[in-house]
């Protein structure tokens, strides 16, 4: 069975850093464009930053700078290093990848910004 399944997730206090990892497992025969997605409480799930194949990074305004993505193939994981968090950085992380040519979401990570 393909899945992503996320780790790295907790509380961190304002400023702080946090990294977070997310391996797929299964019979998996291609890895195409992956990335983070958030969803906090009341709010929809958005954007926070993907990497294509060919390692082109995209970021919302609201982490530009902050947010970092980077992707191991040969351990078919993708990463996101987060600098700086804020409160309203509070939410549940969510990895996306296309695997086999399709489309699949992690479990979900929390991540809590607050002092």
């Amino acid at each position: 069975q393909v899945q992503l399944v996320e780790s790295g997730g907790g509380l961190v206090q304002p400023g702080g850093s946090l990294r977070l990892s997310c391996a797929a497992s299964g019979s998996i025969f291609s890895i195409g464009d992956m990335g983070w997605y958030r969803q906090a409480p009341g709010k929809e799930r958005e954007l926070v930053a993907s990497i294509s194949t060919r390692f082109t990074t995209r970021y919302p305004d609201s982490v530009k700078g902050r947010f970092h993505i980077s992707r191991d193939n040969s351990k078919k994981s993708v990463y996101l290093q987060m600098y700086s968090l804020k409160p309203e950085d509070t939410a549940v992380y969510y990895c996306y990848g296309v695997l086999n040519d399709h489309g699949y979401w992690g479990q979900g990570t929390q991540v809590t910004v607050s002092s």
